[in-house]
């Protein structure tokens, strides 16, 4: 069903690029390779059990906690511009 000037489909289009977006951020964001033995950022060592559960990982605990409290803090946007994100 479309609405107003929109064509049979477009919400479903909407969705899924949206969707794809995502995880192509999301994806992005894996690690792979060969792990660290010490921190990308501020050179403190990575424990070994921390290296073994991820793969490739390049930061230590506090470093990555941070950088993920940075990202929650930016949040996202619909840049196809949604009302809900213009409530924002």
């Amino acid at each position: 069903m479309a609405g107003g000037w929109s064509h049979d489909g477009a919400v479903q289009e909407q969705i899924d690029a949206s969707t794809e977006d995502e995880v192509k951020r999301v994806r992005s964001k894996l690690t792979g390779g060969k792990s660290l033995e010490h921190c990308e950022e501020c050179g403190e060592p990575i424990p070994e059990a921390r290296r073994k559960a991820i793969v490739g990982v390049r930061l230590c605990v506090d470093c990555q906690t941070e950088l993920d409290k940075q990202d929650a803090e930016k949040g996202g946007f619909n840049r196809r511009g949604s009302k809900d994100s213009q409530l924002r």
